[in-house]
């Protein structure tokens, strides 16, 4: 015998038949997005990698950007 499920007002929740067809489309789906998010992540890293600058992010550029900002405040 289950256990009686309720909602936030106290009123019974009826059981849910769990199918083997919506646990088969959670799994795909799960599947696909996680493929997805792997996909973007290695595009995005290889992109940055192709098109990276090195003289753009220097440490230098930084301080004197920070102090440009404190000048102006």
């Amino acid at each position: 015998m289950s256990q009686s499920a309720f909602d936030p007002f106290g009123e019974p929740v009826p059981a849910v038949d769990n199918s083997i067809a919506s646990t088969r489309a959670s799994n795909w789906l799960k599947t696909a997005g996680t493929s997805v998010f792997w996909v973007l992540v290695v595009g995005i890293v290889l992109a940055r990698a192709a098109y990276f600058e090195p003289g753009v992010f220097s440490f230098d550029g930084a301080v004197a950007w920070a102090q440009g900002l404190f000048a102006a405040l």
